[in-house]
């Protein structure tokens, strides 16, 4: 039997290039040389984009829909309220979210899969939640559980009404 014949190889300009470099040795102190790969088990086909976002900072959330975004902002209440310090200004967010609800409810859709809703929220019940959680943070926290309630809302300067 005749030994096997080897197909004549075609070196590209390129491959000549790795190949003289690496009998250079210009690859050998590179950082990571000799580790594996990472991300290579994941079958994730957004790998990249998912690094991407995590090296800018940038949080998913951001990229949802907006119907999306404001049922995941509706999941916070009353919770992500107990910050806020005056009743007035929680009816104010609460009352401004339902208004974005709305809007978003007007806008045409397209396709036939059904819209997706965002929910409204009832105002005076949230209220309540969030005066509970208030009284129990303060009862923790030992911080007076409301400002007086008749305490004037404090000025807004003309130059912070456009923000």
């Amino acid at each position: 039997m005749s030994p096997e014949r080897r197909q004549p190889r075609y070196e590209s300009w390129v491959e000549r290039q790795i190949r003289e470099a690496a009998e250079r040795g210009e690859f050998d102190d590179l950082p990571g040389a000799g580790k594996p790969l990472r991300g290579l088990d994941d079958p994730d086909p957004d790998w990249w984009v998912r690094r991407k976002m995590a090296a800018e900072g940038i949080d998913a959330a951001d990229a949802l829909p907006p119907a999306l975004a404001l049922r995941r902002e509706r999941a916070g209440y009353p919770e992500s309220l107990v910050e806020v310090t005056r009743e007035e200004s929680v009816r104010e967010i609460l009352r401004d979210y339902n208004a974005r609800v709305l809007e978003e409810r007007r806008r045409p859709t397209f396709g036939r899969a059904s819209p997706i809703l965002a929910p409204t929220v009832d105002v005076a019940e949230v209220v309540e939640q969030w005066r509970a959680l208030r009284a129990a943070r303060a009862v923790e926290d030992h911080l007076p559980p409301d400002p007086a309630e008749g305490s004037p809302a404090p000025r807004c300067r003309w130059w912070q009404r456009w923000r």
